[in-house]
């Protein structure tokens, strides 16, 4: 049975980390690269601050995400791994954990922001998410 990976990626030098990790830890596996495009009232409605979808901001999204999963692709080439890459709309933790149960994915991977409250590592609000609601294994991966 093939092992499914899952990476979350954006434009952190944790999640280039995470495509780093998951290639070199899992060559054999099937490795998904995901971007998820926070589209939501508060990022995009004028009337909330936002930019709104008119002024070309999801198709610069989406532009974003190729150059991202360009990327990331040249790092597996350079382990001789291939990837397959997929783009979807939402909150980012939502959207990840959803998308791991819906294509019985086995690992998360994907990077974590740490921060540092009183000398304990607290993490970012998106991995801290993953973490508790994925229903299997997530990898968090610290920028380098």
């Amino acid at each position: 049975m093939t092992h499914e990976v899952l990476v979350a990626l954006d434009d952190s030098p944790q999640s280039t980390a995470a495509v780093e990790y998951a290639v070199s830890r899992h060559p054999d596996a099937e490795i998904t690269l995901l971007h998820v495009i926070e589209y939501t009232e508060k990022k995009t409605s004028p009337s909330r601050g936002g930019r709104g979808r008119d002024e070309g901001w999801y198709a610069a999204e989406h532009e974003t995400a190729e150059e991202l999963f360009d990327a990331a692709r040249e790092t597996a080439a350079d382990h001789g791994v291939e990837v397959s890459s997929d783009i979807v709309d939402g909150k980012p933790s939502n959207e990840i954990t959803q998308y791991a149960a819906d294509h019985d994915i086995d690992t998360i991977v994907m990077g974590m922001r740490k921060r540092s409250r009183t000398g304990k590592a607290v993490f970012g609000s998106t991995a801290q998410d993953v973490l508790l609601s994925a229903d299997g294994p997530v990898v968090a991966i610290p920028a380098p």
